[in-house]
This record gives C-alpha cells, structure tokens and sequence, in this order.
C-alpha cells in the first residue's frame, strides 16, 4: 500500500511551489478518469482511441521528478507540470488530433501528478491519458457565436 501525497510531499519531492493560499496538509486524490486543471483537460486514451492517437513515428520523453512543462497559462503566467517518479511515466507531443486540441500523451506504469501554482496537484492513475486544452461554448448573444480556448 502507498502513503496518501499531500501537497506539502508534493511541493518538497518536485522542487515546484504552489500559492500561499492552498492548504499544502490536504491529501492529493488520485482518478483513473476525466480531471481538468484550469485550461486543461486529462482524458483516459480509451475515451479518445478511436480519434486521438500517437504519431507512428513519435518521440516518447521520460518524465523526471522535476517535471515536464506541460502548458503556461494564458499571458505566460504559471505552468500546468507533469511530474511522476524517475522511470514511471513517459510523454509524447506526437499525437494526432482532427480537433487540434492535444498538447500530448502520456502513460504511467504509478501514479503521476499534474501541478499548479494556483490550482495545486492532481494525481492520475496509472494508464494512458491524453492532455488537451479545454474550450467553452460562447452562448451569449454579443455578435459571436462558437468556440475559444479557456485561458488559466
């Protein structure tokens, strides 16, 4: 059995820091489906396989301790970061997409985290995910109509 994360374990093992305002005690939950993260979005492969997929010639990177910048926010802010143990998970920009909104994918054989200054850390399963941003659907009546990325 594991030791629950909590955000202060977290903080310490990354080297990466959250706002004063989190609680760095709280346990960090880990999901095996949907979890977002302000602007993005981690979906388990199954849920996408039949339309999302690596390129046959993708670059696969291992994920350090320290993490992998996944995106910054809009106005190049704080960093959305990948993080898991040395040897345990793998990340790939390689990716085909028809709705263009995948920044990548990545397996883990453990428990890997997605952090965040303002948002904190979220754990996620071991599997296959597919990191996309996340878009919103503009129903106001101000002249535009359709689609825009959420901005963290």
């Amino acid at each position: 059995m594991t030791t629950p994360m909590t955000l202060a374990d977290l903080t310490t093992r990354t080297g990466l820091d959250v706002l004063d305002h989190l609680e760095r005690q709280v346990t960090i939950p880990v999901v095996d489906g949907l979890q977002a993260q302000g602007d993005l979005i981690v979906i388990p492969y199954a849920f996408l396989a039949p339309h999302v997929r690596p390129h046959p010639g993708a670059r696969w990177q291992e994920v350090p301790a320290a993490g992998i910048e996944l995106l910054r926010s809009a106005a190049g802010g704080n960093p959305h970061s990948l993080v898991a143990e040395p040897g345990t998970c793998r990340w790939t920009t390689g990716v085909r997409d028809p709705m263009r909104l995948a920044l990548g994918m990545f397996e883990t054989s453990a428990v890997a985290y997605l952090i965040h200054p303002e948002h904190g850390g979220t754990g996620i399963a071991p599997g296959r995910y597919v990191v996309r941003r996340q878009r919103e659907r503009n129903t106001e009546r101000t002249g535009w109509m359709g689609n825009r990325m959420i901005a963290d």
